[in-house]
């Protein structure tokens, strides 16, 4: 069943709610569910978003499609709950996967590449499968419609790759890992995997896929733009803009692997005063805690750590402690 409610454009079947709407200016969130109410959490979508008051149309029920547009971006929505997104110009950027009976032979919308398959292989697009404790294992699967398709984004890895079609990433943050899951393509949209949480994307030359391993939906956010510097934009209008960094940390840092003791620390800072050289910064990497997990100074071995963030202060040095 599809059909407008508010300015969502909302699809249910069975146990699956599908939800579309409008959200920042040519943009659109799409969320899914197996719960009985929608997750109400915006996550990384943290910004509040000019109204837009994107249109909703539902087409004729000979053909059973509806469509919701923002702006440059357009979702069309097969009777049958698969979505397609175009540009302003008609120019198709992305479509669901889907490999399955109740979708068939041909999906309701004409004029794509892949209208006709073999549905015997029951691949959803949208697979919520549940685990214990009452989540699910998610999974979006999005046809891959240019093999030379390129990304960017998605934060920072040990890879040697720009473009990052073909490449399997583990989204997660690790020591050395940044997981940024905003993913910037050479077809002129941008996607955003809105789903805090340890999980994977496949950017394949046949299929792209997003998963976490434990949530209650799939979330995602799709623009369409004009230029990559529109497209940016539009992702920091609706997640926030990086802050200005502070003048002390535009300066001179210093680090090592590892200050052990509070004295050891003091000594290096009172040296640069006395060398005169300029140090704006000083960085307490790690194991300055007594236990692992407790994340707080040993006092064998930082005694007094307010008298000596006093004693730094008066040097003009600004301290930094990892976790």
């Amino acid at each position: 069943m599809l059909y407008a409610e508010d300015n969502k454009l909302v699809f249910r079947y069975d146990d699956h709610t599908l939800w579309l709407e409008p959200w920042g200016e040519n943009a659109l969130r799409v969320r899914a569910t197996k719960l009985s109410q929608m997750p109400t959490e915006d996550w990384a979508l943290s910004e509040k978003t000019v109204d837009t008051s994107g249109k909703v149309s539902i087409s004729t029920p000979k053909d059973g499609t509806a469509t919701i547009t923002n702006g440059k971006t357009k979702a069309e929505v097969s009777r049958r709950g698969k979505i397609i997104i175009y540009d302003s110009s008609g120019k198709k950027l992305l479509e669901e996967y889907a490999r399955h009976r109740l979708v068939g032979q041909t999906d309701g919308v004409e004029g794509s590449p892949r209208q006709h398959y073999e549905p015997a292989l029951e691949i959803e697009a949208r697979e919520l499968k549940g685990i214990a404790g009452g989540d699910f294992l998610s999974t979006l699967r999005i046809e891959s419609l240019d093999p030379e398709e390129k990304i960017y984004g998605m934060g920072q890895y040990q890879q040697p790759y720009l473009n990052l079609k073909g490449t399997d990433i583990e989204l997660a943050h690790r020591n050395s890992q940044d997981s940024v899951p905003f993913a910037l393509s050479s077809l002129g949209y941008g996607l955003l995997w809105n789903n805090p949480g340890i999980g994977r994307a496949v950017l394949g030359k046949n299929v792209m896929s997003f998963e976490n391993y434990c949530t209650k939906l799939i979330d995602y956010w799709v623009v369409a733009g004009d230029t990559p510097t529109e497209i940016v934009e539009s992702y920091a209008k609706v997640t926030g803009y990086v802050p200005m960094m502070p003048e002390y940390g535009l300066g001179f840092w210093q680090c090592k692997l590892r200050y052990e003791t509070q004295e050891q620390l003091l000594n290096v800072a009172r040296e640069y005063k006395k060398r005169e050289i300029p140090i704006d910064l000083i960085v307490i990497d790690f194991f300055h805690w007594a236990y692992q997990g407790e994340w707080s100074f040993d006092p064998k071995c930082f005694p007094d750590p307010a008298a000596m963030v006093k004693e730094l202060k008066d040097l003009n040095i600004e301290l930094m402690v990892s976790i």
